[in-house]
């Protein structure tokens, strides 16, 4: 699992640095979290092939969270784009999209999808036969939603001398690694442990995007991996959070304690602040393993 920040500040893109957009590379997937202004400029920089990004998960509609989608849209399609692309996002997404296409007169020439989100419970929006994503809902300004991307279980793994040594036929091998036991040749039931090993454990990511401090979140995100939470502002401010349905460094670790989340990363910082060392250390006071986030940095979950 590997997790490339293309932006992590808040509310305008500056010559330095960008707002929200993230890539996440899963199980051969490649996830696209957010679209700031910008975010095509980013892939390119980065060297990401846009040709791999099929599925597009945007928190909410403020502009430092979606406004690259409709250059990025348009791009794919003046790059001669045929694969399908899934973009899931607020109810209203569609209509702000498909208005910029019908005004220009420049609509794709691949498929595009919309998938719009109303719910205020958690409600899973995509699966397939490796990875599942989940929404969390976020208590930000308008409707918002994080997004919970988790590993399925992987089949598990062969013992190849142990299954020679039983003599074990070819044709139970999908089975054991499946989990069930086997006939050895001699006529003999073999215990699946005996011929396999473990899989590794199934990595997980929650992303929280904007959103004021919210302890309901914390059994959706539960033993979560790596989690991303804003972390707009520090203690100074906190009294800015409930006006601006925001949070702080100390308010995100807090979260990632009660989670019980193995690591924590922090973005969205509100560009008033000159160093992002404080937001880390203020962190830190709550929550031991944690880290910045910041454009172009890469993490490999």
């Amino acid at each position: 699992m590997k997790l490339t920040i293309l932006g992590c500040y808040a509310a305008t893109p500056r010559s330095l640095s960008n707002p929200t957009s993230q890539v996440l590379e899963i199980k051969n997937h490649m996830f696209l979290i957010d679209c700031g202004e910008g975010t095509q400029l980013q892939l390119r920089k980065h060297k990401i092939k846009f040709s791999r990004i099929h599925h597009i998960f945007i928190s909410h509609l403020h502009g430092d969270h979606f406004f690259g989608l409709p250059g990025l849209v348009s791009t794919f399609r003046l790059l001669g784009r045929k694969q399908d692309l899934h973009i899931y996002g607020p109810k209203g997404i569609k209509e702000a999209i498909t208005l910029l296409l019908k005004l220009g007169d420049s609509w794709t020439n691949y498929n595009l999808y919309f998938h719009e989100l109303t719910s205020t419970s958690s409600e899973m929006v995509y699966e397939d036969d490796k990875v599942t994503v989940e929404t969390i809902p976020l208590s930000h300004r308008i409707y918002t939603n994080g997004f919970l991307f988790r590993e399925k279980k992987a089949l598990r793994n062969l013992d190849i001398q142990a299954v020679n040594a039983y003599g074990i036929d070819k044709s139970q091998l999908r089975n054991i690694k499946k989990g069930k036991d086997a006939q050895s040749s001699s006529g003999e039931v073999v215990d699946n442990t005996l011929l396999t090993f473990d899989p590794p454990k199934p990595k997980s990511y929650a992303f929280c995007s904007d959103t004021a401090f919210k302890e309901d979140m914390v059994p959706l995100i539960k033993d979560v991996d790596v989690l991303y939470h804003e972390s707009t502002f520090l203690d100074s401010e906190e009294g800015l959070c409930q006006k601006t349905k925001h949070s702080t460094a100390k308010q995100a670790a807090t979260i990632a304690k009660m989670a019980n989340a193995s690591h924590l990363i922090l973005g969205h910082y509100s560009t008033r602040y000159k160093s992002l060392a404080l937001f880390k250390q203020e962190a830190e006071t709550i929550f031991d393993e944690v880290s910045l986030a910041e454009d172009g940095k890469v993490f490999e979950l």
